[in-house]
């Protein structure tokens, strides 16, 4: 087998960004995005400060998130292990942009130039497949195929070489085939010590990082992965977490539309009522469901090519969110029609699976800690079914049955808001005990105290006065609905657009200087156990 793999070495790299430059003019990117990037990072503190220069790009997992998660089979990776994308099927979802762990996905929208207008050279070049999609570094695969095909050897031959491996004038980048033991990378890995980077997230990079001389640290040690400590100094501002762009307020329209479609839904289904009263809340289910899903469209780099969305449903989450909406909108709707009560139960559980996608979609996205903490997907669910609660318990004091059945839905939301509140503050501490980007846990910390507020103590009082004062039970009650449903849907406002910092990057180990031995872990904007 053959794996290309790419070796930086940290203590040669001189943060000149010559593979920057080489890499832009190569494959005519745009300002607006760096396929090869230099993070210039210091560590230590003073007097014992060292500054190190970091090369970073696509890592070409063995294991790829992003492309796991693409809904349309436009991230592949071919059998040497490079992933590329078809940029004539990417849809622009900028799901696999969230999905990466190292900030090496990039969607651009519109064009970008060096000046107001365009030079020359940019024009000439300018590639009009690339705006709206997903692109990245591809290890110049064109270079490697060539190559390959003309007898020459990756890593040796400059001609099917990477352009940033030929242009460092440092020497401080190396590619080559990992599975050859006699290839230059795999003799470097051997005579040095090295580490990549977040490796605790069981990607499996093909990205190696050497920091240290043997002479420094023992041959063939591997730096052990840190949950964090180090540095954290603020100076560390490119390395640090930042609150990714794409997934704004459209994408967390889809979540809340779609929490609170479900969540009602369920409860129209589930809960008898005489002659069918509550048919129009059922309606008005599906509309949130379908608003969402719209807002989605709005978001899409490529809209018109939103139907190969159901191109990769044995995988991506969101590909099987799209097709359980196919299969919810029609039995739904004739189940509210013809109040058929199989098709009612058909229809909740479609509703419920549904729902449950949209927690995995966000649990999905490896690269936005955040969201990949497990106990998002009880979050996501246990708000859903809240805020149905609450938008039912809205429906319910307009009903002409009777006064019964709006106390047991006032019952029933409140509960299910002291339920959400549980699960919010279990996923809350998981996040702070195992580690989150310290800006991610100040929005979430910020936001906390208004969500259990207006989210539970609010409508927990509010049903309770209603109870003792009959005369103010339906205002009270609607107000108590309302509030639990807007609380929810500020949640998942905050969780996806605010607190959507990116994982960062992160120095296992740092180089060795002027004969020091090497030194320690490096994660600025983390805030740890």
């Amino acid at each position: 087998m053959t794996r290309w793999t790419m070796v930086a070495d940290l203590e040669r790299c001189v943060g000149c960004q010559t593979c920057v430059a080489a890499c832009r003019h190569a494959n005519a990117t745009s300002p607006a995005e760096q396929w090869r990037r230099v993070l210039d990072v210091e560590a230590g503190s003073y007097p014992n400060v060292s500054r190190i220069f970091v090369p970073t790009g696509c890592q070409h997992c063995a294991d790829p998130p992003c492309m796991h998660v693409c809904p349309t089979t436009a991230t592949r990776q071919r059998p040497d292990g490079i992933v590329t994308i078809d940029y004539d099927v990417c849809i622009g979802c900028a799901y696999c942009e969230v999905a990466c762990p190292y900030q090496a996905r990039f969607l651009i929208n519109e064009p970008h130039y060096a000046y107001a207008t365009a030079m020359q050279n940019e024009s000439e070049r300018f590639d009009q497949s690339r705006i709206g999609v997903a692109q990245k570094c591809t290890y110049c695969v064109d270079r490697v195929d060539f190559g390959l095909d003309n007898g020459l050897t990756p890593g040796l031959d400059p001609r099917a070489t990477p352009v940033c491996a030929n242009a460092c004038i440092a020497d401080a980048l190396h590619f080559g085939d990992i599975d050859d033991p006699s290839s230059n990378v795999s003799r470097l890995l051997r005579e040095q010590p090295s580490f990549r980077m977040h490796a605790e997230l069981n990607t499996d990079p093909s990205f190696h990082y050497v920091y240290a001389a043997a002479a420094d640290v023992p041959a063939g040690s591997v730096g052990s992965p840190t949950a964090g400590g180090g540095s954290d100094q603020t100076r560390n501002l490119a390395a640090q977490p930042s609150r990714q762009e794409h997934w704004n307020w459209k994408a967390a329209s889809n979540f809340i539309c779609g929490g609170m479609g479900t969540g009602l839904f369920m409860f129209v289904a589930l809960v008898p009522t005489p002659n069918g009263e509550v048919r129009p809340a059922g309606w008005a289910a599906l509309a949130l469901i379908a608003l969402g899903l719209f807002m989605v469209l709005l978001k899409i780099g490529r809209p018109w090519r939103s139907i190969y969305v159901l191109r990769q449903p044995k995988r991506s989450w969101m590909a099987r969110e799209a097709w359980l909406a196919i299969a919810l909108f029609p039995i739904g709707a004739l189940a509210l029609w013809f109040q058929v009560s199989a098709l009612l139960v058909g229809a909740a559980i479609l509703a419920m699976l549904f729902l449950y996608s949209q927690a995995k979609i966000l649990m999905e996205a490896k690269g936005i800690p955040a969201w990949r903490e497990p106990r998002i997907v009880p979050l996501i669910v246990a708000t859903g079914l809240a805020e149905g609660g609450g938008l039912y318990l809205v429906a319910s004091t307009q009903l002409a049955t009777a006064r019964s059945l709006m106390e047991i839905s006032a019952v029933a939301a409140v509960v299910l808001a002291a339920g959400r509140g549980w699960v919010w503050w279990a996923y809350y501490s998981a996040l702070r005990r195992e580690g989150a980007p310290t800006q991610a846990l100040a929005t979430l910390s910020d936001f906390r105290p208004w969500f259990f507020a207006f989210g539970l103590a609010l409508p927990l009082l509010l049903v309770a006065v209603g109870f003792v004062l009959p005369m103010l039970t339906l205002p009270l009650f609607v107000i108590s609905g309302l509030s639990i449903a807007v609380a929810g849907a500020a949640l998942k406002f905050v969780l996806v657009d605010r607190a959507g910092f990116n994982q960062g990057f992160a120095l296992t180990s740092t180089p060795s200087r002027g004969g020091v031995r090497a030194g320690t872990a490096v994660k600025p904007g983390w805030s740890v156990p």
